[in-house]
This record gives structure tokens, C-alpha cells and sequence, in this order.
């Protein structure tokens, strides 16, 4: 019998070889750009470029690609021609925003590295450094930090900013976020992928959006792949998602996603949100078409000495803004007026306003102005619109600090003296927006037991010790921008749950709080398991540690009408959870399937 003949790995290796070699001397490498959103704002943010190789060969896969460029001593090649048609085709297509570039700091090691060579690419496609941000990404191990600091240096000199690509896979770890410091840090898909289902996955995600916010860095979720994804990523306060979700890369990527890609209206406010919205800063401004002239536009402002900022508007389209003393200097200028006069407003216009919907909470507005980079000073103005899009009117800056001043100065005197959280007022007045704006969601009645006794028995310092720790650890387990905590006064405190495992919250949270309450005895109290007190009656009674009773409602629009049948139903709930013995959750059932707790 003849033998069979195996292909010789040799020869798959040349033909590898050879089909690099003309990969890269016809560059032949498709740039896919895939948009990177802003989940808050709900408009793109930039985008990420990703190469391929030819199609229908084997080197098509981008791993395929770059492996064969490593193992044939070709990667700081391959690295500059996907680099190179990238920027020229980001800035052919005329994108908005960042544009987000792979990046192995191997390169740096290439022979034959030279530096500059981006900054060339950019130049060549009228794109500014400042919209570029590096993406450092490792297939391989690198032991040696210093060269992960060489390159975040060298690009940093060049304007560039700095993101840690799939964070939790590969060799990407905490300890590069903590010495490199990037501006970014981008979430490995595997931690993303069936995020709803694992609570692990979204201890992980809170955690890493935790430690963000110490850091100073953003986080993107890369692999979002389903509403329900996003709306876990949300809820979990990660401001920038990536994924099939939004849109898949392309070509020529689309420049907005559509509103209903971000399913609910956006929740990524504060615990204790100031309860206005944009709208009521709107001022009305008559809108400029972008074919008007110049010397029209001038003349309105001569004539309403009070304009400071016109928008330009396209049927209902927000375009652009103009502001007064940029046209008039513009127009008073040597020939200004004979040179431009007759030129269409749209020439002159600030291309990149900021736009927000009137239903956008005042504090989140604030927010993205203090974080970005669009409005810079008092006197600036902000174009508003309704939920599609459409312009409204303008609002102003220093308007806008006005209602945050006069909000924070509200809800102060209605704040918890002992532990600054949310009193009766704002826990009312969030239940009725909720139930006016038909939102499902849980009141959860917390209360301690045994607090009397412990108080008399250690003094009231101690006993707000408690009170003050409670409070925080509520806030701990319940998830920033979609659930609220309010202390009603004493050891009452409310918690107001609008997540799918809103149960799974509540137990952990009795939990942790039955591991960790002894800790506030002395250590007799401690071996005994409690303390000897008088109760009301001045009888001696031993008492066990305190304990957490949380009484949970499920509440919605047709259960109930106000904050008043509210209150009264969870206060019934909690004396029956009080019942129960130690830490325990009671939830009351009537009116929801499944008959009576």
C-alpha cells in the first residue's frame, strides 16, 4: 500500500511567507472602522480601526495576519501600513470624533523603528494628534514594564492619548493600569458576553468602574452584543460601550446610531438625582438657515444687541452655532466684508455644537461639560432638542449653574444630617417620577433590630458609627445611576431598586451585614453572641446582635398612584419582616404573580 503523503510544514510556511510578502507590497490590508459609543449621550464618540487581510486566504483573520508578520521578522511593516491607512481613511470619511489605533509596543523594539512616523501619517490626512488615541495591545508576553512606559511616553510626547486594550485577557493586567496610567481602559469581551446572568462578571465590571473613577481613566465595554448587555453595562456606570450591538465594523462606518439601539432612556445620574432636566433652561432663539449670508446674519445681530449665539439650523437639524463677537470681528476686519459678505453662514459656523436632549438631567449635563472639551467658558451656549433630535431652543452655561446651585442648595436641607443621605422629600419625590413616568421598580424598607439596647448600651456615638456605616454599605450594593438610597431619619433607610436581580442585591447585602455587625461589640459581647439590657419595661434581657429587616414592595404605575400608598404598604411589609428572626427579607407578593409572601 503506498503511503500517504503529509503536507511538509515548510512548504505552508513559504506559501505563508509569500503571501505576506505580497500583503505587503500591493497593500492589500482592509481597514474596518467600528464606532465607539457614548452610552450616556447616546451619540458615537470615535472609532476603532481594525485590519484584514486579503480575503479568502488564510491570512485574512487579523491574528493570522500579525502572527505571520512576527514569525517572518515583519511587524513593524505591517504595524505602520495598517497605521498609515487607517488615519488616511478616517480622515478621507471625515469621521467625528477619536480614532482609536491598535498599538504593540513590541514595534518599538523593530530595527528600523523611527519616531514620528504617525504624526507624518496625520498630517498627510488633515487629521489633529489630539483625536488619536494609542490603544497598547499585547498577543505576546512582555516582562519588561519600562518598555510599556517608553511607549506610553513616546506617544504621549506626540499628543496622543493612551488606552489598555482588553483588559483581563492576555497579559494586559492591574498592574499595567496602575504604572502606565492610561487615559482609557478597555474591558476584554469575555467579561461582557452573558453579563446579565453572571453576577461575577458584574462584581468584575463595577469593580474595574470603580477603581476608573480613582484612576481618573474612562471604560469601554468591548463586546456588546445585546440591549440586555447594555443595559447591565449602564447600570453598572461604564460610560462608553463597542460592540455588534451599536454596529458592526465596516468601511465606511455609520456616523450615529440609532436611538433605539440604547433601549431605556439613559440612568447615569447620581444615587441622588437634582430632579430637573434640561428643559427647563430652554430659551428661545431663532434659528439661522445655513444658506443665509453673512451680511444678514451681521445685520440680526446689529439690530439684537442682546443675541450673543445664534444657532444654525436645517429644517429641524441642528447644524452649528455662531457667536457675535467672532462674526463681527471677522466682518469688521480689513475687507472682511467685501471678502465674505455674500458667503453662506454655514461657512462661518462652529460645526460641533453641543446638543442635548431636553429630557437629560441637569447634573449629567454638567458632567459632560466639565469633562469635555466643547464648551470652555461661561458665556457659551448649548443648543437643545426634543427626544428625535429635533431643535427646540438654546440654553446657557450660566444658567445652567444657577439650577445646580439652587438644586444642591435644596436638597442639602433635606439631606440626612448624620449621613448625607437622601431625606423623606427626595425619597417622595423620586417614587412619583417614577411612577408618572410608568417605570417598574422595588422600595426596599430597611431597619435595624436590637439597635435600642446597643445604643444604651455603648452610647449614641457608637450607635451613629453604625448608622453612618450602614448608609455606606447600601450604597456599596446598589448600582450608581439606576438605583437610589434615602435615610428616612433614625435606623430607617430606603432603598429604591430598579435592577433585574434586585433579591440577589437585597440577600447579599444581609449578608454582608450579619458577617460584619459584631465587629461593633467588645469582645465579651462578641463570645456571648449579645448584650444584657433592660427592655421598656426595665427588665433585664439578653439580646442578640443587631440585625438588618428589609421589607421590599414591587411597585409600578398600576399598583399604585402616589408616594403616599407607597409608604404606607412598605412600612406594613417591614413590621412583617421584623418578625422574622435575625437578618431576613420579606417581600410582599399581593398584586404580583405568585399569591402572598
Amino acid at each position: 500500500m503506498p503511503s500517504i503523503p503529509f503536507p511538509d510544514p515548510t512548504d505552508a510556511q513559504q506559501d505563508q511567507g509569500a503571501l505576506l510578502e505580497d500583503t505587503l507590497r500591493n497593500r492589500h490590508v482592509a481597514i474596518l472602522l467600528q464606532p465607539i459609543v457614548s452610552i450616556c449621550e447616546q451619540e458615537v464618540y470615535g472609532y476603532e480601526a481594525l485590519a484584514r487581510g486579503p480575503e479568502d486566504t488564510i491570512l485574512h483573520a487579523p491574528m493570522a495576519l500579525f502572527e505571520a508578520a512576527r514569525q517572518n521578522g515583519r511587524m513593524l511593516e505591517l504595524e505602520l501600513l495598517c497605521r498609515e491607512l487607517a488615519i488616511a481613511q478616517f480622515g478621507r470619511l471625515g469621521l467625528p470624533g477619536k480614532l482609536f489605533l491598535n498599538v504593540n509596543p513590541e514595534a518599538l523594539l523593530e530595527p528600523g523603528f523611527r519616531g514620528g512616523r504617525t504624526r507624518e501619517f496625520l498630517e498627510r490626512a488633515g487629521t489633529d494628534p489630539g483625536q488619536v488615541v494609542i490603544e497598547l495591545t499585547e498577543h505576546y508576553p512582555i516582562q519588561d514594564f519600562d518598555l510599556m512606559r517608553e511607549a506610553v511616553t513616546h506617544y504621549r510626547d506626540m499628543g496622543f492619548a493612551i488606552a489598555i486594550d482588553d483588559l483581563g485577557s492576555g497579559y494586559a493586567g492591574l498592574r499595567q493600569w496602575s504604572e502606565l496610567r492610561p487615559d482609557y481602559v478597555k474591558i476584554d469581551r469575555h467579561f461582557i458576553q452573558d453579563l446579565p446572568s453572571y453576577p461575577g462578571k458584574r462584581q468584575f465590571v463595577h469593580s474595574i468602574g470603580e477603581l476608573a473613577k480613582s484612576l481618573e481613566c474612562r471604560v469601554i465595554a468591548e463586546g456588546v452584543e445585546t440591549l440586555e448587555e447594555l443595559e447591565v453595562v449602564r447600570h453598572l456606570g461604564v460610560s462608553f460601550g463597542q460592540g455588534y450591538h451599536f454596529a458592526r465594523p465596516h468601511t465606511a462606518p455609520p456616523r450615529a446610531i440609532p436611538r433605539g439601539s440604547f433601549g431605556s432612556e439613559c440612568q447615569c445620574s447620581p444615587f441622588w438625582h437634582l430632579t430637573d432636566s434640561v428643559g427647563t433652561l430652554l430659551q428661545e432663539r431663532p434659528p439661522l438657515d445655513p444658506r443665509s449670508a453673512l451680511d444678514q446674519v451681521v445685520d440680526l445681530f446689529h439690530h439684537a444687541p442682546d443675541l450673543v449665539t445664534l444657532p444654525v439650523v436645517d429644517g429641524h437639524e441642528p447644524l452649528g452655532i455662531v457667536r457675535r463677537y467672532e462674526l463681527m470681528n471677522l466682518y469688521t476686519s480689513r475687507f472682511g466684508r467685501e471678502l465674505h459678505g455674500r458667503k453662506p453662514i454655514s461657512a462661518f459656523m462652529r460645526s460641533e455644537p453641543l446638543i442635548v436632549s431636553r429630557d437629560t438631567p441637569v447634573e449629567m449635563l454638567s458632567r459632560r461639560i466639565t469633562e469635555g472639551d466643547q464648551v470652555t467658558t461661561v458665556d457659551d451656549d448649548f443648543i437643545i432638542t426634543d427626544e428625535e433630535g429635533r431643535y427646540l431652543g438654546m440654553g446657557t452655561v450660566v444658567e445652567l449653574l444657577k439650577k445646580i446651585t439652587e438644586l444642591q442648595i435644596r436638597n442639602a436641607r433635606y439631606a440626612n444630617p448624620l449621613t448625607q443621605l437622601p431625606g423623606n422629600v427626595p425619597i417622595d419625590e423620586h417614587i412619583d417620577r417614577l411612577l408618572a413616568g410608568g417605570e417598574q421598580f422595588v422600595v426596599a424598607y430597611c431597619d435595624l433590630d436590637n439597635f435600642k439596647p446597643f445604643n444604651d448600651t455603648y452610647g449614641y456615638a457608637r450607635g451613629d458609627e453604625v448608622l453612618r456605616w450602614l448608609g455606606r454599605l447600601l450604597v456599596e450594593h446598589t448600582v450608581e445611576g439606576r438605583d437610589f438610597v434615602g435615610h428616612v431619619g433614625g435606623d430607617d433607610f430606603i432603598l429604591i431598586l430598579r435592577s433585574g436581580d434586585w433579591q440577589a442585591q437585597c440577600r447579599t447585602l444581609l449578608s454582608r451585614f450579619e458577617e460584619n455587625a459584631p465587629a461593633f461589640y467588645d469582645e465579651e459581647a462578641r463570645e456571648r453572641g449579645g448584650i444584657a439590657a433592660k427592655d421598656r419595661r426595665g427588665q433585664d434581657v439578653f439580646y442578640g446582635f443587631i440585625s438588618l429587616s428589609i421589607g421590599a414592595v414591587p411597585a409600578g404605575p398600576e399598583r399604585f398612584h402616589s408616594h403616599y400608598e407607597v409608604a404606607s404598604l412598605t412600612t406594613e411589609v417591614k413590621a412583617q419582616a421584623k418578625k422574622k428572626p435575625g437578618c431576613s427579607l420579606f417581600v410582599d407578593r399581593r398584586g404580583t404573580p405568585g399569591g402572598p409572601a
